[in-house]
């Protein structure tokens, strides 16, 4: 395993939302190298939590350290955030164009991310003409591409058939033992018995 990951580690976090606790007082460990199923019902704090662990949004409690991960986390959201305008392989190339990535490595490491996630052949095809099944892929690429220390994935098999959510799973494996802390959000116990730890959300506390 690679030394590249950071292990995270989040203490007492709390976001309240509407006057009401979303997320109430959860304690989390990413370690590198290993990845955290986040499971729950919906609306049990699960995609908030994940934010907050991705530095999306910062909570009204608590401490999560690093405190700085921009730069090193990848991120899959579950409205996907592709542009539409843009090829699939324009989405995935992106954020290294973002960086000032090398332009001569910039379509290699797209090239590879998009075969990850089982689209080689997709890649030419505007983001707006795929199956919510091959956006997501699109998506878990974009965030395989960056090779990040932290990935965190919010439901990235939900739209997938189990081929292909199989295919994502072993790639988010691959991640993982490269030394990447992985944390993904699901409700399949199946993708759940998957990660090396869970951790249960219920009206956004811990369920022990």
């Amino acid at each position: 395993m690679s030394e590249r990951g950071i292990a995270v580690r989040a203490r007492g976090i709390v976001v309240v939302r509407n006057g009401r606790r979303v997320v109430d007082d959860v304690d989390v460990d990413v370690d590198a190298g290993r990845i955290l199923g986040v499971t729950g019902p919906s609306g049990s704090g699960k995609s908030t939590l994940l934010a907050v662990l991705a530095g999306l949004i910062a909570p009204d409690a608590g401490t999560v350290d690093p405190a700085d991960r921009s730069g090193r986390t990848g991120i899959v959201l579950q409205g996907y955030g592709l542009l539409p305008v843009l090829t699939a392989f324009e989405n995935v190339e992106l954020p290294l164009q973002l960086r000032g990535t090398d332009p001569s490595r910039v379509r290699e490491r797209a090239a590879r991310a998009l075969s990850r996630a089982g689209l080689d052949d997709a890649g030419d095809r505007l983001a707006e003409e795929l199956s919510g099944g091959q956006r997501q892929r699109v998506a878990v690429a974009r965030a395989l591409v960056t090779e990040p220390d932290l990935l965190v994935a919010d439901e990235p098999t939900a739209e997938l058939d189990a081929d292909t959510a199989a295919l994502v799973l072993a790639a988010l494996r691959a991640e993982a033992d490269t030394g990447a802390a992985v944390v993904l959000a699901t409700h399949d116990p199946d993708v759940a018995a998957l990660c090396d730890s869970t951790l249960h959300l219920v009206d956004g506390r811990r369920d022990s």
